[in-house]
């Protein structure tokens, strides 16, 4: 079974072509790699965060918004219409698809079944030319009350609840889900599960997983129970999937509007269109007889409208646009927000989420967390405390986000982690040549690694015994027939090289034990050598013993050992 990322990497240029000859797609869709799972591994199924209970974020709206009928030429008769952004969105998505995954069959219409059960094609949320709308589109929190528990997948990015989920978007998907098969149905290089070009595609592929052929009228009912687990869910979908199957016709992009949320669970019946085999005109119904307009009451004086809840209206970087760290350290700088309301108040107890992104440093955290959640202090003021660097070299995005219930704002901070490289190796000044007597051993040697005259910490370094070539360079000596001071490894084995510690903050490098066992005396080379490739060839004097003797002065004999003296003599 192929994996789907490859499938359709390999056939981006097909659907490219296909999309530029159909005659309705003025922008060529791109399908590149929605995700990094097998697509029969990852198959979705009717337990799958999607297809959870999450509610229902349609809006009630008029018939002449929710289905206008379609106007002009050739338009079918009894047909409903379909806001030209968002059928334009279902046939990308189709022929797009078709390119990618031509077993899976899928029709537009299924699509639009779904868009029209999830936002009615993203009616009355000010659907653009561009894919977006004017008014975000959101489900329920699913907090287990009434709906799902889905806690929080994706940090407030798309749902603007850093705590739990909501579905997002015309086509509603789960933030979980987006990440795993978000696509670009539109060519701008984005994925956005709130732009209905890219919703559309996302969820056509996300419908195709596991090769389905959605010809089967089993696989077709699978993949929909996969995206919704109802049985009066899918039902709908099939029913609006059928309706527009026999006739649809595109209507304008209708504006934003302001209409009530239908209750959860309830589904819209889709009407599919019947044309009558004996049309009966209609008998008029007698008109109604006048009746005298009572008097009108008057009207009492409406009371003074209360003054509107102030909303969140800005979201600015006080310090830290650019945080800088050595690896392994802390953050002197403190990325900090201010957040404000419409009426210039600060945000008191706002949350602001604090998120690292795109992370080259080898694992920037909060502690052990990649995200923070500060709440503004009584001045509006968020800070992220308790940043430290990743381990190496390399850069992050910091992302701040505000939301409430209208909204959010966001703001980045571009991050750096560096790493100071030593440019010098040296001993210390004043410090002599190390001796030792032949037989004996090198200990406590000292080098220190430094840039711009100061230490450097974590330089590693390789120490090994050298000689001058014929050429003048410096190379290793050979193991095989040297006889040279030597270290030892890890399991006593004599060797002529060794990979040394990090350096401290000290910048001190202490070469290991250099053993002289049967070594002549002579110059040696020790060269040090960083990953910079920065070098120092250090000097070691191997030296004879002292064979010298010293000559022992004569002893003044003691009184006892003078000899008697003969008295008999003179």
């Amino acid at each position: 079974m192929k994996p789907l990322h490859r499938h359709l990497v390999n056939t981006s240029r097909k659907v490219l072509c296909t999309a530029a000859l159909a005659a309705s797609l003025t922008t060529a869709a791109v399908v590149t790699s929605p995700s990094t799972a097998d697509a029969g591994e990852s198959e979705p199924t009717p337990d799958s965060p999607q297809a959870a209970d999450r509610g229902d974020a349609r809006l009630d709206l008029p018939d002449i918004v929710a289905d206008p009928p379609p106007t002009g030429v050739g338009a079918p008769e009894g047909a409903s219409g379909i806001p030209a952004t968002a059928l334009d969105a279902y046939h990308r998505a189709e022929v797009s698809v078709a390119a990618a995954l031509p077993t899976c069959k899928l029709p537009w219409q299924l699509l639009a079944g779904i868009g029209r059960v999830e936002s009615v094609h993203a009616s009355g949320y000010g659907l653009k030319a561009d894919g977006y709308t004017e008014k975000p589109i959101r489900g329920p929190r699913l907090d287990g009350n009434g709906f799902a528990e889905i806690r929080d997948t994706d940090k407030g990015e798309w749902d603007a609840d850093a705590v739990y989920d909501r579905a997002v978007g015309p086509m509603q998907f789960i933030p979980s889900t987006w990440a795993k098969w978000g696509a670009d149905g539109n060519g701008d290089a984005k994925r956005d599960p709130n732009n209905i070009y890219d919703a559309a595609l996302g969820a056509g592929l996300y419908l195709c997983a596991g090769d389905r052929d959605l010809s089967n009228e089993a696989k077709l009912d699978q993949a929909i129970l996969s995206y919704n687990n109802s049985r009066e869910y899918v039902n709908t979908v099939l029913g609006f999937m059928r309706q527009y199957q026999a006739g649809v016709g595109e209507v304008a992009n209708p504006p934003v509007g302001d209409y009530p949320t239908q209750p959860p669970g309830t589904l819209p019946t889709p009407q599919v269109p019947v044309t009558p085999s004996n049309p009966v005109t209609p008998t008029p119904a007698p008109k109604p007889t006048p009746t005298p307009k009572p008097t009108p009451t008057p009207t009492p004086t409406p009371e003074q409208p209360k003054p509107a809840t102030p909303r969140l209206a800005s979201l600015t970087v006080l310090d830290g646009p650019g945080l800088t760290a050595e690896a392994g350290a802390a953050f002197a700088e403190v990325p900090r927000v201010k957040v404000l309301l419409s009426d210039g108040k600060p945000a008191v107890n706002q949350e602001v989420v604090f998120a690292i992104e795109k992370d080259t440093t080898g694992g920037t955290r909060f502690g052990t967390a990649d995200s923070l959640v500060v709440k503004a202090g009584a001045d509006g003021i968020a800070a992220a405390t308790g940043l430290k660097a990743g381990s190496k070299a390399g850069t992050f995005t910091l992302r701040a986000s505000a939301y409430d219930p209208q909204g959010g704002f966001t703001v980045n901070f571009d991050g750096k982690v560096t790493v100071t490289v030593a440019d010098k190796l040296a001993r210390a000044d004043g410090a002599k040549m190390p001796e030792a007597v032949t037989g004996k051993s090198f200990t406590g040697v000292e080098v220190f690694a430094t840039a711009a005259g100061k230490p450097v910490a974590g330089t590693e370094t390789i120490a090994d015994l050298v000689v001058k070539d014929n050429d003048g360079a410096w190379v290793p000596v050979d193991p095989k027939t040297a006889k040279a001071p030597f270290f030892k490894d890890e399991a006593g084995k004599s060797v002529f090289g060794r990979v040394l510690a990090k350096t401290a903050a000290d910048g001190k490098i202490v070469l290991p034990e250099l053993f002289t066992t049967d070594v002549a005396p002579g110059p040696y080379f020790v060269r040090l050598t960083t990953k910079e490739k920065v070098t120092f060839v250090l000097e070691l004097k191997v030296t004879a013993p002292d064979t010298t003797t010293t000559p022992t002065a004569p002893s003044t004999p003691t009184p006892d050992q003078v000899p008697a003296k003969d008295p008999a003599r003179p």
